[in-house]
């Protein structure tokens, strides 16, 4: 499914909430988390390069977590109030970087194992074994794709992330999605990997973060799923139960859920405070609800 924009299917009256897809993936797969804000809240899925509605990167340069991260700055830039982020592995390493360029426009942010691998190599002696086991993961990828055997390169990538066997289990369909977008998926890995944030950085994202991580997450997200609900001055990590890093898809319901609640009790929060600061005075205009 290649859809550039996920709607509500009624007008917002809330906010916006920007959802970001996993690697290989689409904007479908934040559907039930617009269905369950629809009528609330405008939901927008901008796809990431690599997919059919974007197309592949333009080759001008050495690609960055920054260029992809562009098109939703754009998008929050030109919404009206504060935006809700959502971001699902490289979604969530997206949905990140988008935060630290615009932290006063962001009103709440919900991530799911998100692939922040540059974090790793800040997290001491498992963040090396962790870093160490998804590189090995990267150079399968990125030499399958260099001698042109794409169906190797996505089939590591998948049977990684979802387990072994995965690959072979998939639809032919879902196989054929992924080995078109098989190009791109050396760009992500080096996008996030290379990525040069330092870990204190995200200390000025001041604003209601809620961490997920599957019950089997592998190593590296899991430990980057922890690591951020350290670092985050306004977080709180949950575990799903039963759930893998594929989570958002695989039990859509059961992890949009509480991303739902985590908007909702952040929207109100923030309209509590400006309440607040209403009746104050005009004396702090610019006020952050957090």
């Amino acid at each position: 499914m290649n859809i550039d924009m996920v709607h509500s299917p009624r007008p917002a009256r809330r906010g916006r909430v920007i959802a970001l897809h996993c690697s290989g993936g689409s904007a479908g797969q934040w559907c039930t988390l617009a269905q369950m804000l629809a009528g609330q809240y405008e939901v927008e899925a901008p796809e990431h390069y690599g997919c059919k509605s974007t197309g592949m990167w333009s080759g001008e340069h050495a690609f960055t977590l920054g260029d992809e991260a562009a098109r939703t700055i754009a998008l929050i830039d030109g919404s009206e109030g504060k935006v809700h982020l959502v971001g699902h592995s490289y979604g969530g390493g997206v949905a990140l970087k988008a935060a630290l360029a615009r932290p006063d426009r962001i009103a709440s942010m919900a991530l799911y194992e998100p692939t922040a691998f540059h974090l790793l190599r800040q997290m001491g002696g498992p963040g090396a074994l962790a870093y160490a086991e998804i590189a090995g993961v990267a150079d399968r990828v990125c030499q399958g794709v260099v001698t042109g055997d794409y169906r190797a390169a996505v089939a590591a990538f998948v049977d990684y992330w979802n387990g072994p066997g995965a690959w072979e289990a998939m639809r032919p369909a879902a196989q054929n999605a992924l080995i078109h977008w098989a190009p791109k998926g050396p760009l992500e890995f080096r996008a996030v990997m290379d990525e040069a944030t330092p870990a204190s950085a995200y200390g000025a994202l001041n604003f209601p973060v809620l961490v997920l991580r599957g019950e089997h997450a592998p190593m590296s997200t899991r430990l980057i799923a922890e690591g951020l609900s350290q670092l985050l001055p306004t977080s709180r990590l949950m575990v799903v139960d039963g759930a893998g890093h594929m989570g958002p898809l695989t039990q859509a319901p059961v992890v949009c859920a509480p991303i739902m609640r985590h908007v909702v009790d952040a929207e109100d929060r923030c309209a509590v405070t400006l309440a607040s600061a209403d009746i104050v005075g005009a004396a702090r205009p610019n006020r952050i609800c957090v």
